[in-house]
């Protein structure tokens, strides 16, 4: 029997990280998830990662040959292989991430936040296959962007360039996580859904089943089912969050002028209620030679496998870029 080549994705969240075994084609082949346990020290997570890849492997159903390790991480930057000043893990200032996991495997590794991990994953095994300038914005908690130009991710002289959700809204706009006021991502995430709805409940009038919800009931899934009922107050809270996305994706335009512009993540699942007023704003705000020439579509990666798939693409994408031999 032929051996399979099969690399590893690793997707580490602040709760829970999700890893699989991914073959060249972006087939997820054997996934399995442990809890992060951000309060321990990066080596501890590093040695429990490595017993769980180990189990997994095991129940691989035929022989392979593992190439490279994919890592998807908050605040990794991929040239120095480091996760540095990650707000929902208690690991420090830097911690030399590539490094710990080296320590278990003489393999390729590589590492990158999650939006830039989304943006590759899209380019080989999603719908973005073919293109070579386009953008991936993830929209859960947060608002993260993943940039690819001319076929190559955008990484800029600091590492973190594509950071979209932290461009600013209204210098006196809501709080963000990062400190700073008025930041995308406090508008355009699930979580900013939620807030752009509590907003409206105390500015409208109007009769509205977010009347009887609590504040832990008051969900962005909830507010879309709201919203595909027909409630108007639902729907103002979506059209709210679209204009504003469409605003910063025209600003994104005017610097980038991608193919297409992909939506994933938890808030991309409401499909046409935000895609479709998106992208008519977006177009609004355009400057005029750019109208009609981008897209706003949908991620063509599965919501439970992207994240994996994402990781497991970026040490695909570095084999191929390298010709590097399988280990």
């Amino acid at each position: 029997m032929q051996d399979r080549d099969l690399v590893v994705g690793i997707d580490i969240g602040g709760t829970n990280t999700s890893l699989g075994f991914v073959d060249r084609s972006g087939r997820l082949i054997q996934a399995s998830s442990l809890p992060t346990q951000a309060q321990d020290s990066p080596e501890i997570f590093a040695e429990r990662l490595f017993q769980q890849i180990e189990e997994l492997r095991t129940a691989l159903p035929s022989l392979h040959h593992l190439c490279g390790i994919g890592i998807g991480a908050p605040n990794a930057h991929g040239c120095r292989g480091t996760i540095e000043q990650a707000v929902n893990l208690n690991w420090g200032e830097t911690v030399d991430f590539v490094h710990l996991i080296r320590k278990y495997y003489d393999l390729p590794v590589s590492l990158a936040n999650d939006a830039n991990a989304a943006a590759i994953g899209e380019m080989l095994f999603g719908n973005a296959r073919g293109m070579k300038h386009f953008m991936v914005i993830t929209l859960g908690t947060g608002l993260g962007s993943g940039i690819v130009t001319d076929g190559r991710l955008l990484c800029g002289a600091s590492g973190f360039a594509g950071e979209l959700g932290h461009t600013t809204v209204d210098p006196n706009g809501r709080q963000c996580g990062c400190g700073k006021r008025g930041c995308l991502e406090t508008y355009v995430s699930a979580t900013g859904l939620v807030r752009t709805s509590r907003w409206l409940l105390a500015k409208r009038y109007n009769p509205s089943p977010h009347r009887t919800m609590t504040v832990q009931e008051m969900t962005s899934q909830q507010i879309f089912k709201l919203a595909a009922a027909g409630d108007a107050l639902a729907l103002e809270a979506f059209d709210r969050t679209a204009r504003i996305l469409g605003m910063k994706l025209a600003d994104a335009v005017a610097h980038l002028s991608p193919e297409a512009i992909f939506l994933a993540g938890g808030l991309a699942a409401a499909g046409d209620l935000l895609l479709k007023p998106t992208e008519q704003y977006m177009n609004n705000f355009l400057f005029r030679a750019f109208r009609g020439t981008v897209k706003v579509l949908p991620s063509g990666m599965q919501p439970g496998e992207s994240a994996i798939l994402g990781a497991a693409a970026l040490i695909w994408n570095e084999l191929a870029s390298s010709k590097q031999p399988d280990h």
